[in-house]
């Protein structure tokens, strides 16, 4: 174990996050119009001015610029310093509670990922593949490195991954069928169905189908609590010039749901199972 305090990784972690965060922007503005991650370099959305380095650095070169293009003076969206802001926490907060370890490094990620399936389905109405197709890459391979590693228990073994891959996409995707045919309309889309065979492969089944749960709670509660009264109240109408039930983004709820899961899920399926079946 390192003789240097837990401060000093953290600190170096919500640097690394920050960066991250910086990233993983460039992933969510692009990645649901196509758009390469890698080229043009980072520039403007409005005027194409490339971005010098120094207003590149994380939170720090917003604050400098003071929320505006350097050429076109337009407003830069708040998300990009928020985004990096939650990150950078996140990553910190992982080496706090796990210390700098391996598992330390899958949870940020995992967590990372999520994050930016959440904020792009919220934005887009899209989960692009470039988060799930790395995510089911990263959580199956780190599945497999922490049997070397001695990992804690906190993600999926390598078989229970793949058990849990096809028990989160399979429910979802059976809960999306039934939804359309009550509904007469799409209930779900393949985005949510591949978002749960990642939260799957990282959580198991039974941790899986938690996920869903809470979920599916977080999403009630907010669209019939928040969401729908505000929209009846502003007179809110469809082209039919009725009342119309919103696109609701399911994957908005399954990633802090995943995340739930992933840190307090035995827990909840422990205190469920002792109260309801005796243990």
């Amino acid at each position: 174990m390192s003789a240097l305090p837990i401060s000093v990784f953290a600190a170096l972690a919500f640097l690394v996050g920050a960066c991250i965060g910086s990233f993983l922007n460039v992933c969510i503005a692009r990645w649901p119009v196509g758009g390469s991650v890698i080229s043009p370099p980072s520039h403007c959305p409005k005027c194409a001015r490339p971005i010098r380095a120094w207003e590149n650095v994380p939170i720090v070169g917003w604050i400098a610029l003071r929320g505006r293009c350097a050429g076109c003076e337009l407003p830069i969206s708040p998300q990009y310093p928020l985004v990096e802001l939650l990150v950078a926490l996140a990553w910190a907060a992982t080496v706090i509670a796990f210390g700098p370890t391996f598992l330390a490094l899958r949870v940020a990620v995992f967590v990372t990922v999520l994050l930016g399936i959440a904020i792009t389905d919220a934005k887009h109405y899209t989960i692009p593949d470039g988060f799930t197709a790395f995510g089911f890459v990263w959580v199956l391979v780190t599945a497999i490195a922490g049997l070397f590693v001695h990992d804690a228990h906190v993600f999926a073994t390598p078989l229970d991954a793949l058990i849990g891959a096809c028990t989160g996409a399979g429910a979802i995707a059976i809960a999306g069928w039934l939804g359309e045919m009550a509904f007469k309309r799409e209930a779900m889309g393949f985005g949510d169905v591949t978002l749960m065979a990642v939260a799957g492969a990282a959580l198991g089944p039974q941790r899986a189908l938690l996920t869903i749960f809470i979920g599916a709670a977080l999403g009630v509660v907010t669209f019939g609590a928040i969401v729908l009264p505000v929209m009846r109240l502003s007179g809110a109408r469809g082209e039919s010039g009725e009342f119309e039930m919103p696109m609701v983004p399911f994957g908005v709820f399954l990633a802090p749901g995943a995340i739930v899961a992933l840190l307090f899920g035995d827990a909840m399926i422990g205190w469920y199972a002792s109260r309801y079946f005796g243990g």
